[in-house]
């Protein structure tokens, strides 16, 4: 199949899927194809959707623990809720996955892309372009007359080796973040104009604007940010928007080549990030460890 690096429709990956099963004897899987369903707060929702019903030859993939290293270990100390998995466990897992350096990998959800983004964007992190998230979702693919879903644990896919290369993402740190907020608080001060970057923030309006807090200890957003839902990227019809109509949303922060996305804890962010990709701007930086992390330490400023 032709490479997709940002999304791929539904038919698409359906002929793919029927092409690798027809190859099902070679060594390594032309296509692996990631489940990413998940729930905030019940770990156990997004293996159980899986078992309960996926797209044939998929794996599920852990938000919590495959996709994320746990907050309370050493790598969570500054990483905010959803730190980055270690390099080397990733690695190893997409070995597991049967992911080889030519697999085209196909990643998708039930949540517009909400989780889907994640593993896209920690897949081009090790370097690996050939990613794409399903437009649409798993309801994209039972919307299919010829499509079908499977139930069970039972995976066919057969382990490989994964050589990581350089990401082919930007990460912004805390300490970059923190820079930001200060030249911004100067500028503002001197009346000078606000520099770059521009933050994004994919949270709701309401959680952005201090309104509601379902999840961090302290409601609000960084100051300067602009709040871009990452649900305003996805249509009426659960689909992304087109590329034209993506960038006039990033276009209406004044900038559209020097920004940082951030969320609550580095998952939802990676959406707007896909968004930005596949309207074809400049990829941004993402704050991996978003308001769970800014918001932890009661001297940081708060809007």
């Amino acid at each position: 199949m032709k490479s997709s690096q940002t999304l791929i429709e539904a038919q698409q990956l359906w002929q793919a899927v029927q092409n690798d099963t027809a190859r099902a004897r070679q060594k390594a899987a032309a296509v692996v194809v990631l489940d990413c369903r998940a729930t905030l707060g019940d770990p156990t929702a997004g293996p159980a959707a899986w078992v309960s019903g996926h797209i044939p030859g998929s794996i599920h993939a852990n938000l919590e623990s495959e996709l994320a290293a746990d907050p309370h270990s050493e790598r969570g100390n500054t990483g905010g809720r959803h730190p980055l998995p270690a390099r080397a466990a990733l690695i190893a897992k997409c070995g597991e996955w049967g992911i080889g350096n030519n697999t085209q990998v196909v990643v998708y959800d039930d949540a517009g892309g909400a989780y889907a983004a994640r593993a896209w964007w920690l897949l081009r992190w090790l370097g690996h372009a050939k990613v794409a998230v399903l437009n649409g979702g798993i309801g994209a693919w039972t919307a299919l007359p010829n499509s079908t879903l499977v139930s069970g644990t039972a995976t066919t896919q057969k382990p490989t080796e994964f050589v990581a290369g350089e990401p082919l993402t930007r990460i912004a740190s805390l300490a970059d973040v923190l820079e930001i907020v200060s030249q911004q608080k100067t500028a503002t001060e001197n009346t000078a104009p606000t520099p770059d970057p521009t933050l994004i923030d994919a949270r709701a309006q309401e959680r952005f604007d201090g309104k509601v807090e379902p999840i961090d200890p302290v409601a609000g957003h960084i100051p300067g940010a602009h709040c871009l839902p990452h649900s305003g990227n996805i249509g009426l019809d659960g689909r992304f928007l087109d590329p034209e109509q993506l960038a006039q949303r990033f276009r209406s922060t004044g900038h559209t080549d020097n920004l940082i996305c951030y969320c609550g804890s580095g998952v939802t962010a990676a959406h707007n990030v896909l968004a930005l990709c596949h309207a074809g701007l400049p990829e941004p930086r993402l704050y991996v460890g978003s308001w769970s992390e800014w918001s932890a330490d009661p001297e940081r400023p708060v809007a």
